[in-house]
């Protein structure tokens, strides 16, 4: 029996969205099947909500600072943020954006759009069941996205908590005056939005279990941002553990520890949890591990026709990965499955402020891989002239080389950090060396930090090597004595 589709893409993620588009483009016959809201998925809709948020936030931080340039409001007031505004501000971004791929505009590149949560089935045929209509397909692409993950907190369940994705949609809980949250996870998603709502008015503590946020970045950079988080006003609690919620007279109480702290709202960040449970994967013979589906480097599940992108299974929360990823397997997919993903020249961001970007190895990596061939090198946004011009001189940028230049990862914490990771990724990619950046940029622009941390790479070498030093002295030494 012929099949219907060249590719069914099963999610409601930007990357299932992406991967349909992509394989209509490529003449492809592809259906996108969106499962109802009840399979809530980070990124998708909240994802996008909650940039929209923070950008509003950072406008709002940076009106309160316009003082360090001798800008001054009339009243103190003026400068601080409506969250209910702001809330319709970015409903009306989000709106625009998902305008952009609305059922309408799918169908339009002729992309089958069914809403509903189906299922595999083998049997009469083996097809994905949604809305009793059974859709068959040379392969399939699963990208439903991960949820949260509820801890076992005694209480928790009684008195409710929020999730990321439903903030803006209790915009009038915050208009009371200096609202106190504790939001429960230190990841990516847990540390952008504390500093978000603390810069919206709201007293914010973040509780984490490790002993500093973000324990998988060297702790000089991870432990730069959590003191710019603590600056603001975020209180953080590390090594940390919620023991018990509970309601006292119309407040929430949050044990941590040893210490109760009072809350008008608790959130939950803990994200992880793949949304696979309904798809019936065990009878088409799809395995599962402790992260979620098992898949080999071409995105490929035990069963050969159906793939995976995204945090499925359990790899990084990021929509641009998740994107790559799905490009990886659509061209498996649709051709020849020969394509494997490469993660070493993918860069991420964390949209904090500073921001803190990363790609490739970690310093602590590199040791444990590299031992003493890894160089380090370092340098610091108060000594790039626009940072300092912009009043922005927190951050530091941080590439680690081979003694022979090669670029094994980098970390930068500080202005645009997402936009200037993507000039030493795309070095990593190519395989320059670190002496090929090592190039003079535009004066005054932040990407000067590049070039001064990169240039550190002929000071290290030079300074570690004692031969070299000395026959440079005695060539000067000599040179100055002829001119005498």
């Amino acid at each position: 029996m012929a099949v219907e589709y060249d590719l069914v893409v099963i999610g409601g993620s930007t990357a299932a969205v992406y991967a349909a588009v992509a394989a209509a483009h490529l003449q492809a016959r592809v259906a996108l099947v969106e499962p109802h809201q009840v399979m809530k998925n980070w990124l998708g809709t909240g994802f996008i909500h909650s940039k929209a948020l923070n950008q509003v936030a950072r406008v709002a931080h940076h009106l309160g600072e316009a003082h360090q340039f001798g800008v001054f409001w009339e009243t103190e007031s003026d400068a601080q943020p409506r969250f209910t505004q702001a809330c319709e501000w970015a409903n009306s971004v989000v709106s625009t954006l998902e305008d952009v791929h609305s059922p309408a505009i799918l169908a339009s590149l002729g992309i089958d759009f069914i809403a509903g949560n189906g299922e595999f089935c083998r049997l009469p045929h083996f097809a994905f069941v949604v809305n009793s209509r059974h859709l068959r397909a040379r392969a399939y692409l699963i990208a439903t996205g991960s949820r949260l993950v509820i801890p076992e907190i005694e209480g928790l369940a009684d008195i409710g908590y929020l999730e990321p994705a439903d903030i803006w949609q209790q915009p009038v809980s915050l208009e009371y005056s200096h609202p106190s949250w504790v939001i429960i996870g230190g990841g990516c998603v847990g540390i952008e939005l504390a500093q978000t709502l603390v810069r919206l008015g709201v007293n914010v503590t973040l509780v984490v279990s490790d002993s500093h946020i973000l324990p998988k970045e060297d702790p000089d950079v991870s432990l730069l941002l959590q003191a710019q988080l603590e600056a603001e006003g975020v209180r953080v609690c590390t090594q940390a553990e919620v023991k018990q919620v509970k309601r006292i007279e119309n407040k929430k109480w949050v044990l941590v520890g040893n210490k109760a702290i009072e809350a008008d709202e608790v959130i939950l960040a803990t994200f992880g949890q793949p949304n696979i449970e309904n798809l019936n994967l065990e009878a088409v013979g799809v395995k599962l591990n402790r992260a979620g589906i098992q898949l080999n480097e071409k995105l490929q599940t035990t069963n050969p026709r159906i793939y995976a992108c995204g945090d499925v299974f359990g790899g990084y929360q990021f929509a641009h990965i998740a994107d790559y990823e799905a490009r990886i397997a659509l061209k498996n997919a649709l051709f020849l499955p020969i394509f494997k993903v490469d993660y070493r020249s993918i860069p991420w961001a964390i949209f904090s402020d500073p921001m803190l970007a990363r790609v490739g190895l970690t310093e602590a990596e590199a040791m444990r891989r590299y031992g003493k061939e890894v160089l380090v090198l370092r340098q610091y946004f108060k000594t790039v002239n626009r940072a300092v011009l912009m009043g922005e001189t927190t951050g530091l940028c941080k590439i680690v080389v081979r003694r022979n230049g090669e670029i094994l990862g980098a970390s930068i914490v500080g202005p645009e950090g997402g936009e200037l990771i993507h000039i030493l990724a795309l070095a990593m990619h190519q395989r320059l060396k670190v002496s090929a950046i090592a190039q003079p940029t535009i004066s005054p622009s932040l990407s000067e930090i590049i070039y001064q941390t990169a240039a550190e790479w002929h000071r290290q070498r030079l300074s570690s090597n004692t031969l070299l030093k000395d026959l440079l002295e005695s060539f000067f030494n000599l040179r100055r004595s002829w001119r005498s």
